[in-house]
């Protein structure tokens, strides 16, 4: 059975592995363009990573930023296709949820694709906006209180 562990840049992580991930889910598999995906917003942000310890390979990510005190925008939420419908979605917004708190937010927000918009509701989001276009893909304002 696969085990995962959760690691936190700064720190255990490291932001290639972060961009791995996003580069293969977000720029190969979803078509979104590098300029777009690789944003400038890294340096300053705390970002998780999982890794499947069978293979020590980075296989999710997920990006904290706190542009407003008290705000948590919750950004890059990736998982490999292999690895997706076990579990480490929820483990990797339960660990930036974490970062979160610890960085004094509470509330998070995020803007989820519609295709994923019921994970999040199941973890506690609630949609507080139109649908809306971001790199080419249908997305929702999400908000939850931490």
């Amino acid at each position: 059975m696969t085990e995962y562990e959760i690691r936190r840049y700064p720190g255990a992580a490291t932001i290639e592995d972060a961009h791995t991930v996003r580069r293969i889910v977000f720029i190969e598999e979803q078509d979104v363009s590098e300029a777009e995906e690789m944003d400038g917003r890294d340096e300053g942000a705390i970002h998780v990573v999982a890794y499947d310890t069978d293979h020590s390979k980075p296989v999710g990510t997920a990006r904290l930023r706190t542009p407003d005190e008290g705000i948590a925008k919750i950004e890059r939420v990736a998982v490999l296709a292999e690895y997706r419908g076990k579990g480490l979605g929820v483990r990797l917004m339960e660990a930036i949820e974490s970062e979160a708190r610890d960085e004094g937010c509470s509330l998070a927000t995020l803007h989820a694709q519609t295709a994923v918009e019921e994970f999040y509701e199941a973890l506690g989001y609630r949609t507080v906006s139109d649908v809306f276009m971001e790199a080419e893909i249908p997305h929702v304002e999400m908000e939850k209180d931490l």
